[in-house]
């Protein structure tokens, strides 16, 4: 997996040549369509001659006919009929524009499509200056740069991390990040997990589907997974991607690997669901963070208002500045009855923010109560290239097995503990997370994939086995949900008599206060029991203020989830003795050293 370094180094020089003639944030606009276009041509290369000398036989029969049968004989859904590869264009540097634009416009339609969503024709025409030279001397680059051995995963990694470099040159957000392959593999390998019977069956059928598909990473380690899993069986991938560049290099993947490219669709998944008939058994996401939906919040709640829970956001809208939710409701109209299960990743806001009742609340609520929300994993910092935040994977599914139902697993996947007890010496590695070699933009740290001792592995038996330990914690549904009530207190006067109205004490809103109730509290065994808001505030608010009472009027329901809190353990200060012992040593050695300075 090293090989994708090197050549997405070797690719990112080839845009030095552009110094100058572009700026740094436009040179993606290159650099892109000619890594895809450089790609095809390297694939189609050991049956390009085959192709040209087939065409002959087909050339005045329906071009349906023409590419079919051109398609079989490249060994691919797409072939290029054209006598041009990399190799000939530089032959004739004196018309290299014309040529290059006729060896794109002999690719089948198919990749056309694809190669169209880069404008590329527009920047032929800006590098077309026989003064600079620089279009021949970028297809010379390229052409000396060979992709044929490069698998499709690799490839993938090639692409993003490009697209990474580029992103950090125009400044773009940091919720426009990139998914690291160990983090999709698993997602992957807990999403499955619970279905490996099945997808062992000879000739199974699944489909796959991710809103936000970027480049198509999540799908490639899907396919690929399921592949390892059972090689006859046939996992169909479809995806929505707003940029354009992102769907062109998403598409471009499907294509070279077989899949269905028109199952990948352009657009705004919000405003234009481009497979809005279709469910799946399985999805896979991971969304921007932190990304408002201004520009369709209007189509999001018409639609809201309009269809409520026949429609996709029914449960309710989050802020207009974090569309993440939006995404998994997305997610959940499409599944199946009979069951589907989904994955996702988002940053800790999903979890806890917004108060009872709020669009965020009421989005939990309605997960956790129809009993959706299988397991959140809690991942280490510092894995994604573009954000260092702290991340959480959720796993949502209408099909908990029957141990499940009921409860939501916790998994502290960060390996904080696990610092600690290494520092003690009671550890000799992390069994979360390792350090980079070399930090990738803000990517320092990587998830192990190997074994079951660290990291994936490690990671995925403490989700499959189901038990309660310093890592994990199973908590029902209801723990997560709360009343969050308003106690009032009643105004007096001057003279410190209550003052009523209509016969009632009237409440003083300078000593207004609210509390939130869980539904469950802890009985004398530890064990969880549901309790009523008039016995909490009988024994915790009464004895404190006993001329307080409830308005009821005021009560909200609301869920959260404080993940950090679950898995907060106290640690006893140190004594005085020992920082008095650490100061005196520090002081010792801070005297040693100026002595040193001065004897010099």
């Amino acid at each position: 997996m090293n090989n994708f370094k090197e050549k997405a180094d070797l690719i990112w020089r080839v845009a030095d040549l552009l110094r100058g003639d572009y700026k740094q944030s436009d040179y993606g606009k290159v650099i892109l369509p000619m890594t895809v276009i450089r790609r095809l041509d390297c694939v189609l290369e050991p049956t390009k001659q085959k192709v040209l000398d087939h065409l002959p036989k087909v050339q005045t029969l329906n071009e349906v006919i023409i590419e079919k049968t051109l398609n079989k004989v490249a060994g691919f859904n797409f072939h290029n009929r054209s006598p041009f590869n990399f190799d000939k264009l530089i032959a004739d540097p004196n018309n290299i524009a014309l040529n290059l634009r006729a060896y794109i416009n002999g690719f089948s339609a198919s990749a056309r499509e694809i190669l169209e969503y880069f404008n590329f024709d527009v920047q032929i025409d800006r590098m077309d200056d026989p003064s600079t030279d620089l279009l021949f001397r970028v297809v010379k680059s390229f052409q000396e740069i060979d992709l044929s051995d490069m698998e499709s995963m690799e490839m993938g990694y090639v692409f993003e991390d490009l697209i990474r470099r580029f992103s950090e040159q125009s400044n773009e957000t940091a919720g426009e990040h990139f998914t690291p392959r160990e983090v999709i593999r698993l997602m992957v390998n807990i999403l499955f997990i619970e279905d490996r019977d099945i997808l062992t069956q000879d000739g199974i059928v699944r489909t796959l589907y991710d809103p936000a598909c970027g480049t198509g990473g999540m799908l490639s380690v899907g396919e690929q997974y399921v592949k390892e899993l059972n090689p006859d069986a046939d996992l169909k991938v479809f995806g929505q991607e707003i940029n354009s560049e992102s769907y062109a290099i998403c598409k471009s993947d499907m294509l070279i690997k077989g899949q269905n490219p028109s199952n990948i669709k352009f657009g705004n998944t919000f405003t234009v669901d481009g497979l809005k008939e279709e469910e799946f058994d399985y999805m896979l996401s991971n969304p921007p963070f932190g990304v408002d939906w201004k520009k369709a919040e209007k189509i999001i709640k018409s639609e809201a208002n309009s269809k409520g829970f026949d429609g996709r956001f029914g449960a309710g809208l989050p802020r207009i500045n974090d569309g993440a939710l939006l995404f998994l409701q997305h997610m959940i109209s499409k599944m199946k009855k009979e069951g589907s299960r989904i994955g996702i990743v988002f940053n800790g806001s999903p979890l806890f923010t917004g108060a009872a009742e709020s669009g965020e609340s009421n989005i939990r609520r309605w997960i956790i109560e129809n009993d959706w929300l299988e397991a959140i994993i809690a991942l280490p910092d510092q894995l994604f290239y573009n954000t260092g935040i702290s991340t959480y994977i959720w796993i949502v599914t209408n099909k908990k097995s029957k141990g499940r139902k009921g409860y939501i697993q916790l998994i502290n996947a960060t390996g904080t503990k696990d610092e600690e007890l290494l520092k003690e010496g009671k550890l000799d590695f992390n069994r979360f997370w390792q350090k980079m070699d070399r930090s990738l933009g803000n990517k320092r740290k990587k998830i192990a994939e190997n074994g079951n001792e660290k990291g994936i592995g490690f990671i995925t038996d403490l989700y499959g086995n189901f038990e309660e330990n310093d890592f994990v914690k199973i908590l029902p549904n209801e723990y997560f949900g709360y009343w969050r009530v308003t106690v009032e207190q009643p105004l007096k006067d001057e003279k410190g008599k209550v003052v009523k109205s209509k016969g009632k004490p009237k409440p003083d809103t300078a000593l207004r206060d609210y509390e939130n109730i869980p539904f469950l509290k802890k009985d004398a065994n530890g064990k969880f029991i549901p309790q009523t808001i008039e016995e909490y505030f009988e024994t915790e608010v009464k004895p404190h203020l006993p001329e307080a009472w409830i308005d009821e009027s005021k009560t909200k329901t609301g869920y959260e989830i404080n993940f950090t809190k679950y898995f907060y353990e106290f640690k006893p200060l140190r004594s005085l003795s020992e920082i008095k012992a650490d100061i005196l040593e520090l002081e010792e050695r801070t005297f040693g050293r100026a002595h040193k300075v001065l004897e010099i």
